[in-house]
C-alpha cells in the first residue's frame, strides 16, 4: 500500500490545485481596460448591456445587476416584503447568506431539511414547516443541481408565498430546458471568483414582475427614482429624483459589468468543460463503495459550481477530518461546503439549537469539495481522482 504523504510519503501532486479558480483570458481583460478607458465607470452603459445578457442567458424578463450575491438576495428578501412577525422557510446546508437577507430585514428563518441524495430541499419537509406566519421560501440550487421548482412553485401558489430560488451556484443550469432565474418569482446569482462565470464580485437578481423588477432598481440605489410615476412630488425638472423608499447603494460598477460580459459569452464552454469533469468524477467514484454519488434530477441540466465528495465512513477507518487531511498533503486542496447554518454561533445566540435537520447534519459530517473549474487540464482531473483513490485504499475498512 503506497504511503500518504500526511505520513510521510511523496505527494502525489509537487504543486497545489484548489477547489475552485476564476478562468481570466484576456479578452476578459482588455473589456475591462476598455471600461477604464471609457466615460463612465460606474452607473453607464456596461451595466445596462449586462442585464440584457443576463435576461438572454437565463430567459427572464428583467434583471438587476447589484454589488454581490448577499445584495442580491437582500433587495429580493426587501422586494418581497418580508418583516417583523414573518417566517421565511430556508435550505439548511448553504451560505449563510441565504438566511441571513431574512434577518436583515426583521422576519425569522425557519430551516427545512434537505434530501439526502440530492442534497437539495426536500419540498415535503418544507410544506411542514409552514404556519400562518410563513411569508416566503428561500431554495437553494446547491452545488448548481436546480432545486424542485416545480413542488416549491406548487406549495408557494397553495400557500400563497413568495419564492426566492437562491441561484448562487447556478448561471448556466436549466430545469425542464428552461433557464434558471426565469422560472422562481425572483432569482439571486452571485459572480464570485470560483462561481460559473465572474464580474470579481457581483450579483444579479432576475424576476418576471415588472412591479418587482422596479422595486429592485429602487432598493439597489438607496429607494430614491427619477420615475415620476414613483414620486410622491413629481416634477418635470430633469435634474429631479426623489428618495420614496429606504433602499441601499447595492450598484454594480461599470467595469465589473464588463468582465461578467465578457465571461457570460463563455458560459457555454464553461458549462460544458464542466460537465466534463463531472461525468470523469462520477464515473470514477460510483466505482467505489467508500464514496457516494450525488445524484442529480432529471429535470436539472445542471451545471455544476461543486463537486462534493460524500464520504460513507462505514466503510473507511477515518473520519472526515482525517481524509481531508491526507488529500491536502496530497496537494489536493478542498473545502466544505457547508456548515449547517443554524450551526453558527451567531444563530445559536438567537435560539437554533443542533437537531433541526438531521439530513444536513449528516451530510455536514461527511462531505468535502474537491476541485472543479474550467481550467482544469484531464491530467488535473485524474491526479484528483487518484489521490482519491489512494486515501480510499489506505483507510479501507
Amino acid at each position: 500500500m503506497e504511503k500518504l504523504a500526511i505520513f510521510g510519503g511523496t505527494p502525489l501532486r509537487s504543486t497545489p490545485i484548489s477547489y475552485g479558480r476564476q478562468c481570466i483570458e484576456q479578452d476578459d481583460i482588455d473589456a475591462v481596460v476598455a471600461t477604464l478607458r471609457s466615460d463612465y465607470l460606474t452607473c453607464g452603459p456596461a451595466v445596462t448591456e449586462l442585464e440584457a445578457q443576463i435576461c438572454k442567458a437565463t430567459g427572464a424578463k428583467y434583471a438587476v445587476a447589484v454589488s454581490n450575491g448577499t445584495a442580491a438576495l437582500h433587495i429580493a428578501a426587501m422586494a418581497a416584503g418580508f418583516g417583523p412577525g414573518d417566517e421565511v422557510i430556508v435550505s439548511s446546508i448553504t451560505f449563510a447568506a441565504s438566511s441571513n437577507c431574512v434577518l436583515y430585514c426583521g422576519a425569522k428563518p425557519v430551516f427545512a431539511d434537505i434530501r439526502p441524495d440530492t442534497y437539495n430541499l426536500n419540498p415535503e419537509e418544507v410544506e411542514r414547516l409552514i404556519t400562518p406566519a410563513t411569508k416566503g421560501i428561500v431554495a437553494v440550487d446547491f452545488t448548481g443541481q436546480a432545486t424542485e421548482l416545480d413542488a416549491l412553485k406548487a406549495i408557494a401558489r397553495k400557500h400563497n408565498l413568495i419564492l426566492i430560488e437562491d441561484a448562487a451556484h447556478a448561471m448556466g443550469t436549466k430545469y425542464k430546458g428552461q433557464g434558471v432565474g426565469s422560472i422562481a418569482d425572483m432569482t439571486c446569482f452571485s459572480f464570485h471568483p470560483v462561481k460559473t462565470v465572474t464580474s470579481g464580485e457581483g450579483g444579479a437578481v432576475t424576476t418576471n414582475d415588472q412591479q418587482l423588477y422596479h422595486k429592485l432598481l429602487r432598493l439597489r440605489s438607496h429607494g430614491i427614482t427619477r420615475n415620476p410615476s414613483e414620486m410622491k412630488h413629481p416634477t418635470d425638472a430633469r435634474w429631479y429624483n426623489e428618495q420614496v423608499e429606504l433602499g441601499f447603494n447595492y450598484r454594480m460598477t461599470d467595469f465589473q459589468a464588463a468582465l461578467l460580459s465578457s465571461q457570460l459569452k463563455k458560459l457555454d464552454r464553461f458549462s460544458k468543460r464542466r460537465k466534463e469533469i463531472v461525468k470523469m468524477y462520477n464515473r470514477a467514484f460510483s466505482q467505489m463503495p467508500e464514496i457516494f454519488v450525488q445524484r442529480e434530477i432529471p429535470e436539472s441540466d445542471t451545471t455544476r459550481h461543486l463537486y462534493i465528495l460524500r464520504l460513507n465512513l462505514e466503510k473507511l477507518t477515518c473520519d472526515r477530518r482525517q481524509f481531508f487531511d491526507a488529500l491536502t498533503a496530497e496537494n489536493i486542496y478542498c473545502q466544505v461546503h457547508y456548515l449547517p447554518v443554524y450551526w453558527h454561533s451567531y444563530y445559536e445566540s438567537l435560539g437554533y439549537e443542533k437537531g433541526l435537520c438531521p439530513q444536513a447534519e449528516k451530510l455536514y459530517n461527511e462531505i468535502m469539495s474537491i476541485p472543479l473549474f474550467p481550467a482544469m487540464t484531464d491530467a488535473d482531473v485524474e491526479d484528483v481522482i487518484r489521490a482519491v483513490q489512494k486515501v480510499v485504499e489506505y483507510y479501507r475498512a
